[in-house]
């Protein structure tokens, strides 16, 4: 059971902004958070979509992202015939170009986050975070039974759907799910701290040789 206290004051993610700025605050938080609600809602209806299209269709990824692909440049074809024949004024696609700054933009982020998984992995092999190391193992186990059980179209489909909805989930019912995850985090926290102190603290680590004396 949740407590029902709130003096505790704990806040998932251990954030000090609302979960607006936490996603960043644009277009894109405004899209998760269901405050464009037609998009949104646009999102989940073309990915249900395309699902039922990758999985009941039997054709694989390759083979309908080319068809999509030929339809709409046959459909661009002739409109744009049809347009000239009937003398009619082309409405012009936009250039798309990939700016320098956005590109380093993008290199930089990728960077950070590149060396704060390899230092995770670190750590986890280096036996200095168990908790993390079990985390981890927890996580990946996790995707292996998926992986078994389910199609990897299904699992992105889950995952686009939970990333539209449970945000906004969070957004509205914040406290209440504040209260339950501060319980669970110190259940959590305290079985934890029993189980480092009776069994990894006796478990052998490894011992950095000394210099031989000269």
């Amino acid at each position: 059971m949740c407590s029902t206290s709130t003096s505790s004051g704990y806040r998932l993610f251990d954030r000090q902004t609302t979960i607006h700025q936490l996603m960043g605050g644009g277009k894109a938080a405004d899209v998760l958070l269901w405050k464009r609600r037609r998009i949104s809602l646009g999102i989940i209806v073309v990915a249900t979509v395309a699902w039922l299209i990758f999985e009941r269709s039997g054709l694989s990824f390759l083979t309908v992202c080319s068809n999509v692909l030929l339809f709409l440049i046959v459909l661009r074809f002739l409109h744009v015939n049809y347009a000239s024949l009937r003398d009619k004024q082309i409405q012009t696609l936009p250039e798309l170009v990939l700016s320098e700054e956005m590109v380093n933009y993008a290199a930089t982020s990728f960077r950070i986050k590149v060396n704060y998984l390899l230092l995770m992995a670190h750590d986890i092999t280096l036996g200095k975070d168990f908790r993390l190391f079990f985390m981890v193992v927890g996580f990946l186990w996790l995707l292996s039974v998926l992986g078994s059980l389910i199609s990897f179209f299904t699992l992105a489909y889950i995952g686009t759907i939970l990333s539209v909805t449970l945000p906004a989930l969070y957004n509205k019912y914040e406290e209440e799910v504040d209260r339950c995850a501060g319980t669970i985090h110190r259940s959590f926290s305290r079985h934890y701290k029993i189980v480092d102190e009776n069994v990894m603290n006796r478990i052998p680590r490894s011992v950095v040789p000394k210099d031989k004396p000269m």
